[in-house]
């Protein structure tokens, strides 16, 4: 059988964008990378947390809603809004059973520093490469470095990657149920009690 060069083509696209899908454990297809959308079900991830200790996804989903936002830098104006109106709600959160995780391209170090200046009551993932990142489809661009003086003392962080401000929850199927690609950071813990909810509803 002979086919057109149109055809060809044709065909090759066809064949490009089945490759594209993966199946997952149970079989359902998942949006390819960077193509991750309400109804999805959630990548699996890994990352060092703010202690400098492996942190995986698969030991909270199926147990608690999963918050996961990105977010460009530690100890910046609208990062630390977005991370104090998370710490201020975490105890309603915690109360609606929720895990709440800030994603960055910043150090473990960096982490650290952000988390005790500001008194933040929750886990912060250093992903320095953008492997997170990627999984979600966050766009991101270059690192950077910061200046802040920190107990009297000038601090140096320096980040891998800078990442979008993208906020994602996952519920207890590990599907994405939220996916807000206009975060407005002081706001951002707010909008995600009113998720949270929707899903008990």
């Amino acid at each position: 059988m002979k086919f057109s060069y149109r055809e060809f083509l044709g065909l090759m696209l066809s064949f490009a964008c089945m490759c594209s899908l993966t199946a997952n454990a149970f079989g359902q297809v998942n949006a390819p990378p960077g193509k991750l959308e309400v109804g999805d079900s959630a990548p699996a991830f890994t990352a060092k947390d703010d202690q400098g200790k492996g942190w995986k996804s698969t030991d909270y989903v199926g147990k608690k809603v999963l918050v996961v936002y990105f977010y460009p830098a530690d100890l910046t104006g609208g990062c630390t809004k977005q991370a104090c109106g998370f710490r201020d709600d975490m105890k309603k959160l915690q109360g609606e059973n929720v895990e709440v995780i800030g994603v960055s391209g910043d150090s473990v170090r960096n982490h650290q520093l952000f988390k005790k200046e500001h008194d933040l009551n929750f886990t912060l993932l250093a992903d320095e490469d953008g492997g997170v990142a990627k999984k979600f489809g966050v766009p991101l661009k270059a690192g950077g470095s910061i200046k802040r003086t920190i107990d009297g003392k000038e601090e140096t962080l320096t980040r891998g990657v800078t990442a979008a401000r993208w906020t994602f929850v996952i519920d207890k199927n590990g599907k994405v149920v939220m996916k807000n690609t206009k975060v407005k950071a002081a706001d951002d813990s707010k909008a995600i009690l009113e998720v949270v909810n929707q899903l008990k509803s």
